[in-house]
């Protein structure tokens, strides 16, 4: 050993890595044997987390989400990490936006509070699994009042409601305020629910194309939203709660004064699709590969393809710190560097961090993330637990 470099056979450092550094969630920069765990010898493709910017991320947004007097739940979604979650509870977050029943309830078996399922059920022994995680709920037809009705008296339990609206997205909500005034009335009488507000996501605000296309998709998202608030307030129904609201819009929906908290995710971790949009918090998330093939003079080849990032936006990672390198698909598992001919050539083994299109469906492709500082791993989170250092 020299320095703090770790030499060991690259086939058992993964090996070395899992058995020997720590558990879930443990600092393993330095393993039993006071070596420290470079991020250079983690197997790869790798998802890594710049635990310097997603702080950096973490309190820009805390900072002015506090001083709007507003409140932010940010989606689990994004990250689908326990122990991010916890860190942005730490930092100021007033709960945790869960999109689907498995993810509310990991976030209640870790005792994480303040949860919103924000996606409609159609489904009555689903919608028990989710009460049962103690999660506020949404819905967006009369029918499902009575299901959520049920479900809670026979649980013994009282559920926070939500009416879930259409904003403009015209994928769940419902569709009029006088649809939605009428759901919210039958939540006010029945068993076992409570109304707590209204839902206006918008996703269209998210990726309008430029901050003034954003700010309109939003500005009038929420008004429509406001104008069911008034409608409610008319016929004697609170709506304390008026969430929604992303990455994308943050800065505008802080500003209007019907919204309460926003639901934004994405910051923490940050991705091409929002760069693209203008959206200036850092990089914190990356793809780490090998150059595992070398033999053309204009370009390499790496161990990340399909499986190791979202192909949803059409394009493809960016390679961080490689100006002028493109990257081209290569299969399921391969990916091509193109490099300008002014560049040096990169060497068989050599590692390179990309910064993926999209960094929700990205992260759901990965069993684990690897918090780093600087060069060193500090801790292996999960994803959605599917891992585990003991197993």
């Amino acid at each position: 050993m020299r320095g703090h470099e770790w030499r060991i056979p690259a086939a058992s450092v993964a090996a070395q890595f899992h058995t020997k550094c720590a558990r879930i969630s443990e600092p393993v920069g330095h393993c039993h044997n006071g070596a420290v765990l470079p991020k250079s010898h983690l197997p790869t493709p790798a998802l890594l987390l710049d635990l310097d910017l997603f702080e950096t991320n973490l309190a820009r947004m805390m900072a002015r989400v506090q001083a709007s007097g507003k409140q932010l739940r940010p989606h689990f979604k994004a990250h689908k990490c326990v122990e991010i979650a916890r860190r942005q509870l730490a930092a100021g977050a007033c709960g945790i936006c869960a999109a689907t029943v498995p993810e509310a309830e990991l976030l209640a078996a870790a005792g994480i509070g303040g949860l919103l399922l924000t996606s409609p059920l159609a489904d009555p022994p689903k919608m028990a699994r989710a009460v049962a995680t103690g999660a506020m709920v949404v819905v967006d037809h009369r029918q499902q009042v009575d299901w959520y009705s049920q479900v809670a008296v026979d649980a013994g339990r009282t559920v926070g409601v939500l009416v879930d609206l259409d904003v403009g997205d015209h994928r769940t909500g419902a569709r009029s305020t006088a649809q939605a005034l009428e759901i919210a009335q039958a939540i006010d009488v029945a068993s076992g629910l409570e109304l707590r507000g209204l839902q206006g996501y918008s996703v269209l605000g998210s990726h309008a194309g430029g901050f003034a296309q954003r700010q309109q998709v939003s500005q009038a998202a929420f008004a429509g939203v406001a104008e069911t608030r008034a409608a409610l307030a008319q016929a004697g129904l609170a709506a304390p709660i008026v969430t929604g609201g992303s990455t994308g819009t943050w800065e505008i929906d802080l500003a209007l004064p019907e919204v309460t908290e926003i639901q934004a995710g994405s910051f923490v971790l940050m991705d091409l699709a929002y760069a693209r949009e203008g959206l200036d918090f850092a990089h914190a998330l990356t793809v780490m590969a090998t150059v595992i093939s070398a033999n053309h003079e204009a370009f390499v080849t790496l161990d990340a393809g399909f499986k190791a990032f979202s192909t949803d936006r059409g394009y493809g990672p960016e390679p961080v710190g490689r100006t002028g390198f493109k990257y081209r698909w290569g299969g399921d598992e391969f990916g091509y560097l193109d490099r300008p001919a002014e560049a040096a050539a990169l060497n068989l083994g050599e590692r390179v961090e990309f910064i993926p299109p999209h960094c929700d469906p990205t992260v759901n492709l990965y069993d684990r993330i690897y918090a780093c500082r600087g060069d060193v791993v500090e801790a292996t989170w999960p994803v959605m637990q599917r891992w585990s250092a003991a197993g």
